[in-house]
């Protein structure tokens, strides 16, 4: 079996973003600040990277439509859309959490930071399962604009 590389390289990053999340939240937990605040940042960075080379791939390539049965394709399609929403939602708490902490506005930084690590977990297990979806248990379809991938047209 041949894994196609960005997708693969991409997916990679998002786990070690929702890994260094884990690892930081540990860290805040033992009062370790500084280190808190550095495993953040990496996570943040690798979260970066992911979207670089996912914007990239799909603005010169497109996306991948699902390759896999027919009578799958709704479930997908519905998971996909789910995952795309928890990715939103993800960046922009884990933007505003970035911004609270680093403005010290720690009050909602600690109630923020707990809710977006969990929204980031989900991204990162549907993510995966997307591209285990896409490029392991199925071969991914064509490649084509982002419009058509989700909606399967």
């Amino acid at each position: 079996m041949s894994l196609p590389i960005l997708p693969t390289i991409s997916t990679v990053f998002i786990v070690l973003s929702a890994i260094t999340i884990a690892i930081g939240w540990y860290q805040i937990k033992q009062r370790k600040i500084e280190t808190h605040k550095k495993t953040m940042i990496t996570a943040a960075i690798f979260a970066l990277i992911f979207f670089i080379i996912y914007a990239s791939r799909t603005i010169f390539i497109g996306n991948t439509a699902f390759g896999g049965p027919e009578n799958l394709k709704v479930y997908y399609t519905i998971f996909l859309v789910f995952h795309i929403f928890l990715a939103t939602t993800g960046a922009v708490f884990g933007i505003v959490s970035l911004i609270t902490g680093f403005t010290n506005k720690l009050a909602r930084h600690k109630k923020l930071g707990p809710i977006t690590s969990i929204i980031w977990f989900f991204t990162a297990i549907t993510g995966v399962a997307v591209y285990l979806l896409l490029y392991v248990l199925y071969h991914g379809g064509g490649t084509t604009s982002v419009i058509r991938a989700i909606l399967g047209f």
